[in-house]
């Protein structure tokens, strides 16, 4: 009786394989340091293969921070429609930083290391637009919070800002999916943290 075949994986979803293979190697090894033959070895093909798929690393890496950026915007948006409070703004903004950090864990590491540098390139260039998003998103929540009343008045926003912004996604550098915690269970303790210190009226997040 003779044996099936496995069914071979889509165009997309190979395409999908190779990217996830690209970023791990990326985040590991540093874009410069990383050269197509070395991807291709993780991937199990020959180089010359994997440029039936991809043109080069630099088409690569765009699509990898792209579909990251994409969804991380697709999820800030529908925070930020959602009209919520400054405080729950801020809870939903954290918690859905943490959920792409599941997703994309390669991706924000290769972001965190290679931005600044990539953003100077007219490719690259959409990074520079979606930092001044991010911060523009980050720094009107807590202004919004310190008007409402909801975080202290002495704040010094820029500052409470970095630091937000730069505990989150430090999370990357030790982070596994499929951990002990959950994305949200990680924001949940996280926001404990944060916005005991934060919050005007002392509330805690744990209720």
């Amino acid at each position: 009786m003779p044996t099936k075949k496995k069914p071979q994986a889509g165009p997309d979803v190979r395409r999908r394989e190779l990217l996830e293979t690209a970023a791990g190697v990326f985040a590991a090894q540093g874009y410069d340091a990383t050269t197509v033959r070395r991807i291709a070895d993780e991937a199990g093909l020959l180089a010359g293969s994997l440029y039936y798929h991809f043109d080069s690393k630099e088409s690569m890496l765009e699509e990898i921070l792209r579909t990251f950026l994409d969804e991380l915007w697709s999820g800030y948006d529908s925070v930020l429609d959602a009209g919520l409070g400054p405080r729950e703004t801020l809870e939903a903004l954290v918690t859905e930083s943490f959920r792409e950090i599941d997703r994309h864990r390669s991706a924000v590491a290769i972001y965190q290391r290679e931005a600044r540098q990539l953003a100077g390139q007219e490719r690259f260039a959409f990074l520079a637009e979606s930092q001044r998003r991010f911060e523009e998103t980050w720094l009107t929540t807590l202004e919004r919070g310190v008007t409402d009343g909801a975080f202290r008045a002495d704040l010094d926003l820029r500052l409470a800002y970095r630091f937000v912004r730069d505990t989150v996604w430090v999370a990357a550098s030790w982070y596994r999916p499929g951990g002990h915690h959950s994305p949200d269970e990680i924001a949940r303790q996280y926001l404990t943290m944060v916005l005991d210190g934060l919050a005007a009226d002392g509330r805690s997040v744990l209720r």
